[in-house]
């Protein structure tokens, strides 16, 4: 069904929970394929041994370089981004599959909703690390937590056609680590014309907290929301506020924003930060 590309830096265990999830709570067969960054750890033999596609470095290269790397091996048509330290709860795949069926076209960017210790979507402490996690407590638990079908989603896990991905190039390498890529992705299939940005309320993970390649201290930490505004012009927050609409309840496809006088003052201070960023 989907091609599930999952980035790892020397996280095996949480790794192995995460495709734990993916093999125990899924309704369909996935493909599942890991860029392995370093992969010292022991991860690089687990994934050999246990046959699953994967692309490697020897460095940590960043999220945005190994997603777009490891999606070069997918064959199926549509393509999943999730991060290592993520447990899919049961059903989350049949009701993306249901949710896409009602789709027409292309033009479409669906996400879970994230269950998290201190934040997320819902925010519900089943464990801060995987020593401490409950996961009985969590499959007993998953279905009451609500938020809602939400607007404006920008979050892992989140699928798109193989076709829209080749279409806007993946994820664009200067965000490397990681940091603002998710919005640059957003930006580039708005202006491909994609407006339905929709995050599933029933289609849920519990996330542990991005113990992933960008919380490595040794690897360089780019300064993403800047990236951003010199590469649009416009701030994350001012295009997840006026754009996105992000976590509003979901009404139906994006329009264009609306230019009111908050529109054009915040639009004003975006263009001057843009200037003393040069």
């Amino acid at each position: 069904m989907f091609s599930i590309i999952i980035p790892t830096y020397n996280n095996l265990n949480y790794l192995k929970l995460c495709i734990k999830s993916l093999l125990k709570n899924s309704k369909y067969e996935h493909e599942i394929i890991i860029h392995i960054n370093d992969g010292s750890d022991g991860t690089l033999i687990f994934v050999k041994e246990e046959g699953y596609k994967y692309t490697n470095s020897i460095e940590n290269i960043g999220l945005c370089s190994s997603i777009n790397i490891a999606a070069k091996l997918s064959s199926k048509k549509y393509i999943l981004y999730s991060h290592d330290d993520m447990y899919f709860c049961p059903g989350w795949d049949d009701v993306l599959i249901n949710e896409i069926k009602l789709m027409k076209h292309e033009n479409f960017y669906l996400s879970g909703t994230m269950i998290e210790p201190n934040s997320g979507h819902i925010e519900h402490d089943f464990g801060n690390n995987i020593k401490n996690f409950r996961e009985n407590d969590l499959l007993l638990k998953y279905k009451n937590l609500n938020f809602y079908d939400h607007q404006g989603t920008h979050f892992a896990p989140h699928i798109v056609t193989k076709n829209m991905w080749n279409k806007v190039g993946g994820f664009s390498e200067e965000f490397n680590p990681g940091i603002a890529s998710d919005p640059d992705f957003n930006m580039k299939l708005w202006n491909e014309g994609v407006r339905i940005f929709k995050g599933l309320n029933d289609f849920k993970v519990y996330h542990f907290g991005s113990i992933t390649t960008r919380k490595k201290k040794n690897f360089h930490k780019n300064k993403g929301d800047l990236t951003f505004l010199k590469k649009w012009g416009i701030t994350t927050k001012f295009f997840k506020k006026y754009y996105l609409k992000s976590k509003t309840k979901y009404s139906g496809p994006l329009s264009e924003p609306k230019i009111s006088f908050n529109y054009l003052l915040e639009l004003i201070i975006c263009k001057i930060r843009k200037i003393f960023i040069f």
